[in-house]
């Protein structure tokens, strides 16, 4: 009957009566009436169904309702986030009916703002999604826990009885569970974990995984599942493997690198081609499906890299050592064996469970110094050969993929140094070089080899994908581009990856070129995981998935379990189809959300740690460009990627600013600011417990 009801509430323009509806479906008896009555509160209750003051019902989708996520801001107001809806829908701090950061609503557009924006309010909060909330206590002299939350942007008054504090002190970083409902903002919540003193060193940290819902620690099932797990390969577990261990493998890895996934080896065959093996750790063979260890892998999804420390998908027992493929040791593999001719044409190919033996672990830095040096480190000179041979195919492949329209940002990514007490000590660029660029263009090649050929199978499988930017997001960039004077062409009308990479190519040579990609990039979808093969854009690619880090990534161990599954086990019956059809659709969006959630977890992270590297400069100068422009003032990033505001409260001037052309305007100076240009500013604020750091322009360079 569901179905029914919305088809009849589709096809019409008008809100139904229940009688209306009652008609339409042709009911005539007391019993089928109480089930549609159940059918439309269910209906309203999962907000697909709008049930008027009138008492009557439409589709959410065609009314004036719409359903999204709250993003708060620390001044009260907030903007509905509703997908596909390319605006946000912003409410006014007397509008958000009690709705708070993160929460689902319903909420009811009004009006247009003169800013051409959506105006809204929030009618009714269907789901709180945040469960628990991180602050700092403190107590009052009536003994109540009084809760500083973390995240100014959640407008809650919170307390805690001091019997529901778990003989927390003053300064404890705390986290708290809401158990009563006191009235608007205010609440009684009990502290559910202490996890430290605010002054203690890494707790700063800590605070943010929490907020984030990061597991730290493994559960105690998962711990004795490893407990009982071997710890090196057994000759039981080379059945069905072919042997590698004498062929000349090696891994490549950042300096710290301790989860290794991925090693590579290569041949130059007698035809003149090459052979490019992909090894990758053989996660899966331990990781049992339905295990303890698979679940919690599972609800991680992926492991967080943070500025001190990593927290792994898996126990470091496998994430450093049996799954990792260090070297001198036998390990366990996926080989993804390719044949390329001088085009970087891929010819034939081989995937199979292997056991290796890695020669060597090197660092990006040590190969750098080889294939951009010519300095060859100790230890390296048995594999010089090998190593420039790689190269040879690197460059080939990156031609390859760029012809077909792989788009290269080439965005920068913040490196910061910490000291023992993990207070920041530096803050620069990541370097990247020849290494590293040889690293992505061999596991790019692996992964779109193994996508393609389950693909081809026509069985369930778990894809990486990327879609097509939408078209007037790319528009309103190019006019943007155009305000700052620069003529662009392109056909926005037929949106290939070859267009975005002849945009790119014309503004190579302009000195705002970082910006304007970033702000590009910007413009374009996010890549997510699908059970359906749309495609990556970014890459150009038809078909790609993610196999080469299933240490770190879920989808990959998902991946290589369905290697095992259709490949190597031979399991291609209805069951296994209609198993797998169904949970990868789970695994797809659940990992999809962890990787948002690590994300934003480690830019919060780098945002504290920067502020509070620049708590001790104040004062000091520094040249850097302008990155955005707006109507409270404009954003300015070092040469180091550190960013900070220059508020036009703090300018001596009035500013007009002009959102077309993104610029700031002095009334009586007539001094103009825009993106893009180099200026030198002083550091005059910076908090690390806001994580905001603010400046004031000295001068234009």
């Amino acid at each position: 009957m569901k179905d029914n009801i919305i088809n009849i509430l589709k096809n019409t323009d008008k809100a139904l009566s229940v009688f209306e509806i009652e008609d339409a479906l042709g009911i005539k008896d007391v019993e089928k009436t109480k089930e549609l009555l159940k059918e439309l509160h269910d209906l309203e209750e999962e907000t697909v169904v709008y049930h008027s003051n009138k008492d009557k019902y439409m589709l959410l989708e065609n009314s004036h309702l719409r359903k999204g996520v709250m993003r708060a801001n620390k001044k009260g107001f907030g903007f509905v986030e509703v997908d596909n809806l390319d605006d946000d829908i912003y409410v006014s701090q007397d509008n958000m009916n009690g709705a708070i950061h993160d929460d689902i609503v319903l909420v009811e557009i009004t009006s247009k703002m003169k800013l051409d924006r959506l105006e809204g309010r929030v009618l009714k909060i269907i789901k709180r999604q945040v469960e628990q909330y991180i602050g700092e206590i403190n107590f009052d002299k009536k003994d109540k826990g009084i809760i500083t939350l973390d995240d100014k942007k959640i407008n809650l008054d919170i307390f805690v009885e001091r019997k529901n504090s778990l003989n927390a002190v003053d300064g404890h970083k705390v986290v708290v569970e809401l158990i009563k409902h006191i009235n608007n903002t205010k609440y009684e919540g009990k502290v559910t974990e202490i996890i430290g003193h605010k002054n203690d060193p890494g707790v700063d940290i800590l605070s943010i995984v929490k907020k984030y819902n990061i597991n730290t620690d493994f559960p105690d099932d998962v711990k004795e599942e490893v407990s009982k797990m071997p710890m090196e390969v057994l000759d039981s577990d080379l059945d069905g493997r072919r042997d590698l261990r004498d062929l000349e493998i090696f891994t490549i890895d950042g300096d710290d690198t301790k989860d290794i996934d991925d090693a590579i080896s290569i041949k130059r065959l007698s035809n003149g081609h090459y052979e490019l093996g992909v090894h990758i750790a053989d996660v899966s063979y331990y990781v049992k499906e339905g295990s303890p260890l698979d679940n919690e892998a599972m609800e991680r999804g992926t492991s967080v890299y943070l500025v001190d420390r990593v927290i792994p998908m898996l126990p470091h027992e496998l994430s450093n050592g049996i799954c990792s493929l260090n070297p001198n040791v036998d390990r366990l593999a996926v080989s993804c064996v390719m044949e390329f001719d001088d085009n970087g044409k891929q010819l034939k190919y081989e995937i199979f469970p292997s056991v290796i033996r890695s020669r060597i672990q090197m660092t990006y830095k040590k190969v750098n110094s080889i294939l951009e040096k010519n300095v060859v480190p100790e230890g390296y000179e048995p594999f010089e050969k090998s190593l420039r041979l790689m190269q040879e195919l690197a460059l080939i492949l990156q031609k390859a993929i760029t012809r077909r329209g792989y788009i290269n940002f080439d965005v920068n990514e913040v490196k910061i140094l910490v000291d023992e007490n993990c207070k920041p000590t530096e803050v620069k660029v990541r370097e990247t070089g020849l290494g590293e660029r040889l690293i992505e263009s061999f596991m790019i090649a692996a992964n779109e080899c193994v996508a393609s050929h389950v693909y081809f199978m026509n069985l369930p499988f778990i894809y990486r994908i990327h879609e097509v930017p939408k078209e007037e997001k790319i528009r309103s960039f190019l006019s943007f581009v155009s305000s700052l004077g620069y003529t662009i062409t392109g056909d926005v009308t037929n949106l290939k990856p070859t267009t975005m990479q002849r945009i790119l190519k014309q503004l190579d040579d302009k000195p705002e070129y970082k910006i304007l990609a970033s702000l590009l990039l910007r413009s374009m979808q996010k890549a997510v995981y699908s059970p359906d093969n749309l495609g990556h854009y970014g890459l150009a690619s038809s078909c790609y998935t993610h196999f080469t880090s299933p240490i770190r990534r879920y989808p990959d161990t998902t991946v290589h379990r369905l290697l095992h599954t259709y490949l190597f086990d031979g399991k291609i019956d209805m069951p296994t189809i209609r198993k797998w059809e169904e949970k990868l659709v789970y695994i797809a969006d659940h990992s999809s959300a962890k990787e948002r959630a690590s994300v934003d977890c480690e830019r919060e992270v780098e945002d504290m740690k920067m502020a509070e590297y620049m708590e001790d400069h104040i004062g000091e100068e520094y040249e850097g460009m302008i990155s955005s422009v707006t109507s409270f003032g404009m954003f300015v990033e070092l040469d180091n990627l550190i960013e900070g505001l220059v508020p036009l409260r703090d300018m001596k001037d009035f500013f007009h600013f002009d959102e077309e052309r993104m610029t700031l305007t002095g009334e009586k100076s007539n001094v103009q600011y825009k993106i893009g240009e180099r200026v030198i500013v002083k550091v005059v604020r910076a908090s690390k417990e806001e994580k905001t750091i603010d400046f004031e322009i000295v001068r234009k360079v």
